[in-house]
């Protein structure tokens, strides 16, 4: 089926191009091992820090052992055993098959300091050249050479399903989502707050989501790379999964490969889990967005969010698509009391459906209907859970067909989910796997393994006072128009008040000029073929985006302009943080 009247300009892998730094990055090993070696020849220590999931294996193969040092410390002989780590883990990693308990400690805890010590003591004792390599290696001495071995996260899940291990780990074969769980609650955590301590000492960036082709950039280009890209609008590079209730939309408009099955979701403007594509001449590097938020997130997300959220990016952008698929999972997300207590979380999952296209027979199922019996109903799913019944949704739940440019808000506790034939630009918080699944219309997953459901979770943050009425005036397409006249309108079109994020649809065949308030904002251009965005004082130059793409633009660009091309109608989603 055809959803465009146009060829879709979608860009899959979209680049930032850094400035003063063409001639100092570099692709492949040997070209990598070169100047490194160069740099090598007359100091005697190098550290080669890793994030965990870099094949360490193909960094030692391809460099390390190349430059032929006198002693080589791998940091796995510093970490405890796999035993000891899964014991150090066990409270946070829970038996829950999805979700842990967010970790605030450090890579210390789990790294035996008696062997620590011996390392640094075996490097003074050395007179020749020294290497030290893996997860946390600049622990034992930042060298004289330090150099960091980065990865997408996006990369390790893709890794994870095709056997990769947890750190020091056996389990090639467990469970994908318990591996992911253990990097989401822990290994990802220590990992990026040991990062962040770094920056400044990096001298060589090292990018290994390719495997058998690394990218490398000095330590001052990256640094400045990320410094640039808070200047300037900027997109992260997108990535797409199928999924079993996936449908047919973004095969399409997003320029995907036509002979999957279906494609389900897609991260668009997650800077926690996205990455970032910096070009340097002709060397493209691969890193994760999470350094811009951790390396500079004043530049980036603005003060006054920094100082409610620290460097955390606190805004979701995603896709999902039930075009000719089917109904997502029946869900609520905690409130942020719930989510805090039990997991660790310092606020929680609010969302919001914007629809980006649908088809006849498309809605939204949203909230409870007037005066349900709740233990019925919350008996109802646990009978369903156990295939013993159906669950009738229509008997307890709202059903509100929907149409293009509608908008659904759903304050944690709201019962939902996007029935079939809807493409959702969900505008969200960031975090995302907090999803209490009530029922998933006995189905199983991908994997043929039956779909986590939380009924448990669900039923105690489950608001049943959210019923018909109350939706109907709160949540559904609760529209507040702002400006309207022949060249342009605006329409504050959410979140509701208990979500901190402001959406605004600004529909014009001109141009509009967006304050900024020194704070981030995000744009998905939801109608026309492009816009182009300028900046208000040519602090950055005009960037173009085209229909359904997510930008972000920084809060050290400053104010800019949208701008319609040869007076085509476009129409722009706008986020913020409320203020």
């Amino acid at each position: 089926m055809k959803y465009l009247n146009f060829a879709s300009k979608y860009d899959r892998f979209p680049k930032t191009k850094i400035k003063g730094y063409d001639n100092f990055a570099y692709e492949g090993w040997d070209r990598i091992l070169k100047e490194i070696n160069k740099e090598f020849d007359n100091k005697k220590i190098l550290v080669v820090d890793c994030y965990p999931g870099t094949n360490e294996k193909e960094l030692k193969v391809n460099l390390i052992d190349k430059l032929s040092p006198n002693t080589v410390i791998s940091m796995e002989d510093i970490f405890f055993d796999k035993d000891k780590l899964n014991e150090l883990m066990e409270k946070n990693l829970t038996d829950d098959r999805v979700r842990g308990v967010m970790y605030y400690g450090t890579i210390n805890d789990f790294i035996s300091d008696e062997k620590l010590q011996q390392a640094k003591k075996k490097i003074e004792n050395t007179q020749g050249k020294v290497v030290v390599y893996g997860f946390g290696a600049s622990l034992v001495t930042k060298g004289d050479i330090l150099v960091y071995s980065d990865m997408a996260r996006w990369e390790i899940q893709l890794r994870y399903r095709n056997g990769m291990p947890n750190y020091k780990q056996d389990n090639y074969d467990e469970d994908v989502l318990i591996k992911y769980k253990r990097g989401f609650f822990i290994e990802w955590r220590i990992a990026d707050k040991h990062k962040a301590s770094l920056y400044e000492d990096i001298d060589f960036y090292l990018d290994t989501n390719k495997q058998g082709n690394p990218k490398m950039v000095i330590g001052e280009g990256f640094r400045e790379g990320l410094k640039q890209m808070t200047k300037r609008p900027f997109r992260l590079v997108p990535y797409f999964d199928p999924g079993v209730w996936g449908g047919q939309w973004m095969k399409e408009v997003c320029n995907l490969n036509k002979n999957e099955k279906n494609y389900a979701w897609s991260f668009d403007g997650v800077p926690e889990e996205n990455s970032i594509y910096m070009q340097y001449g002709d060397v493209t590097v691969e890193s994760p967005a999470m350094n811009l938020t951790l390396y500079q997130p004043r530049e980036l997300i603005g003060e006054k969010n920094f100082a409610r959220f620290g460097a955390e990016f606190p805004i979701r952008f995603d896709f999902l698509d039930t075009m000719e698929g089917q109904n997502l999972s029946l869900q609520v997300h905690p409130d942020t009391d719930y989510i805090r207590n039990k997991f660790g979380m310092p606020y929680t999952q609010d969302e919001s459906y914007y629809i980006l296209d649908a088809k006849e027979g498309a809605g939204v199922y949203l909230g409870l209907k007037e005066s349900i019996d709740k233990e019925q109903m919350i008996s109802d799913l646990e009978e369903a859970q156990h295939g013993n019944v159906k669950f009738d949704v229509d008997k307890y739940i709202n059903f509100f067909p929907a149409k293009k440019h509608d908008h659904y808000l759903i304050p944690a506790g709201t019962v939902h989910c996007s029935a079939n034939n809807c493409m959702v630009l969900e505008v969200s918080a960031t975090p995302y796997i907090f999803t209490f699944k009530l029922w998933d219309w006995d189905r199983v997953g991908l994997d043929g393994k039956p779909r986590p459901i939380h009924i448990e979770d669900g039923k105690k943050v489950i608001r049943y006072d959210r019923t018909t009425k109350w939706v109907e005036e709160n949540l559904v397409n609760n529209f507040n128009v702002i400006e309207d006249n022949d060249d342009y309108k605006e329409v504050k079109t959410g979140l509701h008040e208990l979500e901190f994020i402001e959406t605004h649809v600004i529909s014009t065949s001109k141009s509009v000029e967006i304050k900024s308030d020194k704070e981030v904002t995000m744009l998905n251009l939801v109608d026309g073929k492009q816009a182009i965005i300028k900046s208000s004082n040519d602090s950055f130059e005009p960037y173009k985006v085209h229909y359904a793409e997510t930008v972000i633009v920084p809060a050290n660009a400053g104010s800019f302009i949208i701008e319609a091309v040869d007076s085509e109608f476009i129409k722009v989603m706008k986020a913020k943080v409320r203020n």
